[in-house]
C-alpha cells in the first residue's frame, strides 16, 4: 500500500554519502523500521519513568499540501518538500497521542543548513504560531487531536539529512490547549502548565529522539552496504 515503503541507494563513498542515501529513504524501507509498531522510551518520562508507546496510524506517504499550517509552510519552503510520512502514536494508557513527521526536502546540505541556523538564531521551534499539525486518524485514540489539542511539540531541522523531523503531542480525551509549550519548556523543572504537569512535554520529546535515532541508524546501515 502506499506508504508501506519508506532507504534507498547505498553510499558513494564520499563524505556526502550519508546526506544523499538519506534523501531516498522515504520510499524503499519498509514503514515498521522508521516507525515501528511498538517503541520502548526507557527513563523518557517524568522522573526517569518508562515508557511504552504503541503506533495506532500511519498515513499514506505524501506531499506536504494542508501538513502544516500556512506560516511553517512558509517557513520551510525555502527546502522544498520531497515526501512526508507521518505516524501517530500512543501511550500505554491511551492518555496522550503523539504524531511524529519526518518531512524528506530538496534541499543540498548548504540549504538545510542554513534553515537550521534560521530556525535556531530566531528561535522559530519555540513559536506556537510554527507548531506542527496532527495526524489524527479515524477510529483511533487519535480521532479527537486537531490543532486546537495542541500542548507540546518539538521540530529540528537536520544538517546531516535532508530531513526536517517533529513531534507534537496532545490528551487522548480531545480536550483544548490555550497555551502549548514547547517540549523544552515542558521538560523543565518546576513547570506548572498542565502539559508540563501531565508529562506531555516527555511524549513529544521520547518519541522525537527515538525516531530521529532510527533514522539516523537507517542511513548509517545504508551507507554501509557494500557495493
Amino acid at each position: 500500500m502506499t506508504g508501506s515503503w519508506l532507504t534507498g541507494d547505498g553510499g558513494d563513498g564520499t563524505a556526502g554519502s550519508g546526506f544523499t542515501a538519506a534523501a531516498t529513504l522515504w520510499h524503499s524501507v519498509p514503514v515498521d523500521q522508521l516507525f515501528p509498531p511498538t517503541l520502548q522510551g526507557t527513563g523518557a518520562g517524568p522522573g526517569g519513568a518508562d515508557r511504552t508507546w504503541t503506533r495506532i496510524a500511519v498515513a499514506p506517504d505524501s506531499t506536504c499540501a494542508d501538513a502544516f499550517d500556512p506560516l511553517l509552510h512558509k517557513v520551510l519552503a525555502p527546502v522544498g518538500c520531497q515526501r512526508l510520512l507521518r505516524a501517530t502514536y500512543t501511550d500505554a494508557t491511551q492518555t496522550y497521542v503523539t504524531t511524529v513527521g519526518l518531512l524528506f526536502t530538496k534541499a543540498d546540505s548548504a540549504a538545510m543548513s542554513a534553515l537550521a541556523a534560521r530556525f535556531r538564531d530566531e528561535h522559530l521551534d519555540r513559536r506556537s504560531d510554527l507548531m506542527p499539525r496532527p495526524y489524527a486518524a479515524k477510529g483511533t485514540a487519535a480521532a479527537g487531536f486537531g490543532a486546537k489539542q495542541r500542548a507540546t511539540w518539538t521540530l529540528s531541522v537536520l544538517t546531516d539529512a535532508p530531513v526536517v523531523a517533529y513531534s507534537v503531542s496532545g490528551w487522548a480525551d480531545g480536550r483544548t490547549v490555550d497555551a502549548p509549550l514547547p517540549a523544552a519548556d515542558a521538560l523543565r523543572s518546576g513547570a506548572t502548565s498542565a502539559p508540563a504537569q501531565a508529562g506531555l512535554g516527555n511524549e513529544a520529546q521520547g518519541l522525537a529522539d527515538r525516531i530521529e535515532r532510527r533514522l539516523r541508524q537507517t542511513v548509517s546501515s545504508a551507507t554501509e552496504k557494500p557495493s
